[in-house]
């Protein structure tokens, strides 16, 4: 049974979003105040954060911004505030996907549903890897000026210092250095690592893509690794 931490202010609202899942299937834990959702989280053993952004305490933002490099588990940020600015701050910080208070509990459930499964082939699909080199004694290795990444692994390094990506994060660089030179439009990485069945749109990727240059790139603003094709989409130079 997959354990989903709300973090939530209102009271009604976390109430609706417990009963409405725990009434299919998942085991749910509510936090009110944002300070207590971070040691919440490292002491227990959650699948889920369901992450309101105006939290007391500490916000949404601030949490995500902290936990996302240290604990892989899908986000989806829950707010009222729906203008393009606060989502792509939110998605940027590393939440997974958001959904707009006042919401239907149905599609809600729907969303937590997707993510969980989504996260649970990803990480059995890492496992399955891992395993399979560890028996081999080897690792199989891409390496794209000083960024080492190890597909089977799950690792990435720059400069022998090694990089914590999110599970799609690392997908998406993987995507495009097994992919190299070709240019991918926006809507096509959304449909190679997000798929067909996710909620939300190709705005996404661009999110995504501004995130790995932060961290693999020795300028984020002048990218030489991941370059924008304007008009086109992105290409991985190898």
């Amino acid at each position: 049974m997959a354990k989903i931490l709300i973090a939530e202010d209102d009271e009604k609202i976390a109430q609706l979003e417990k009963d409405y899942l725990e009434s299919n299937g998942y085991e749910t834990e509510i936090i009110y105040a944002g300070d207590k959702v971070i040691p919440e989280l490292k002491e227990g053993a959650y699948d889920l954060l369901l992450l309101d952004i105006m939290l007391p305490g500490t916000s949404g933002y601030d949490i995500c911004r902290t936990i996302r490099d240290e604990i892989d588990i899908p986000i989806l940020m829950v707010t009222a505030r729906t203008e393009a600015v606060d989502v792509i701050r939110g998605l940027g910080l590393g939440a997974d996907d958001y959904i707009s208070k006042p919401f239907d509990p149905s599609q809600l459930v729907a969303r937590v549903r997707s993510h969980l499964k989504r996260y649970e082939r990803l990480t059995g699909k890492r496992d399955e890897m891992t395993g399979a080199e560890e028996k081999k004694g080897k690792t199989e290795q891409i390496v794209v000026g000083d960024v080492v990444i190890e597909p089977r692994t799950w690792k990435v390094w720059k400069k022998d210092r090694e990089l914590k990506l999110p599970n799609r994060e690392f997908e998406l660089l993987r995507f495009l250095a097994e992919n190299p030179n070709i240019v991918f439009s926006k809507e096509e990485l959304f449909e190679k690592i997000w798929g067909y069945d996710y909620i939300s749109d190709a705005a996404t990727v661009s999110v995504h893509i501004n995130r790995l240059r932060e961290k693999i790139e020795d300028d984020a603003r002048n990218p030489k690794i991941i370059e924008t094709v304007w008009g086109a989409g992105y290409r991985l130079n190898a």
